[in-house]
Formats: C-alpha cells, structure tokens, sequence
C-alpha cells in the first residue's frame, strides 16, 4: 500500500542524505521526494511516498523521529490532506492533430507552455489519478518526453 508521509526537517545540510540513508540501509524504496524550505527559512519540508504494509510504515516513521534534524513527522493515511503534483510533457504532434492535443489539455485545466512545429509541452497540475489519466490519454499521440515533481501535500488542519 502507498503512504504519503509529511516530515518537517531542520534545514541544514547533510538533512536530505540521513533521511534517505535511513530508507536505503533499511531496504525501503521512496517512490516520490520533494524537498523543499517552507514559509520558516530553518525549517524545510520533505513529501515522501513510499510503500509497505502498517507495521512497516510505522516503522519508517518510528524511525525517521529518532533522526536529530526531524521535527515532526505525519503518515496521511485517511485522505486528510491535500496533494498535488507538477508534470510537464512534451507530446508529438502534427497540423492534423494539434488542436485535438490542445484542446485535451484544455478539459484537463492543463497549459501549453511551449509550441514548436513538431510538438507541444503542457503543464499540468493535480492529483495523482487526474495526472495518470492524462499520460494515459496523450500516450495516445505520442509521448516525446516527462518529467514529474513527485507529490506535495499539505493537512486540511
């Protein structure tokens, strides 16, 4: 099962390498990581979504609170909280379907960022089943190139 953990860090350096080191000489994979300071220059948050069962994610979290430069660490479990992803691609197009991929972008709420005469890069941003489905749809014309953020998110609290 996927698990989205929130860990507020102090924001030093060397934070990012014990986290992940912490992960690595366990065995635990990291399928997302965002990092980055929050509204408190000394303090900067780390997004992570990982997989395993309860006892592993309670493990990981156990874990991750004994680190010195953790402050505060939250397992969203039960869809408390807010996520959001960043993903741009760059999808093939021609004079025959070009509109057809912007207006697709359009019903997603996604951007064309960049027109060139053999392709569009569009921004999109959202959840992660609103993502899956619009790679799913533009692979459709031809993917050229992607890149993803990784999820943020943020407690409803």
């Amino acid at each position: 099962m996927r698990h989205t953990l929130s860990v507020l860090v102090e924001n030093k350096f060397g934070v990012l390498t014990r986290v992940t080191g912490l992960f690595s000489g366990r065995g635990y994979n990291i399928d997302t990581l965002n990092v980055a300071p929050t509204h408190d220059a000394s303090l900067s948050r780390m997004t992570i979504v990982t997989r395993g069962d309860e006892s592993t994610i309670e493990q990981i979290c156990k874990q991750l609170n004994k680190l010195v430069d953790v402050v505060k660490v939250i397992d969203y479990r039960d869809g408390d909280y807010i996520d959001r992803e960043l993903v741009l691609v760059r999808v093939k197009t021609g004079k025959s379907n070009r509109a057809e991929v912007a207006q697709m972008a359009e019903l997603f709420r996604a951007k064309v960022v960049d027109v060139q005469p053999d392709n569009l890069t569009i921004e999109i941003t959202g959840g992660e089943s609103k993502i899956e489905k619009f790679i799913e749809l533009m692979r459709g014309f031809g993917i050229l190139d992607l890149t993803r953020t990784g999820k943020v998110a943020l407690p409803r609290s």
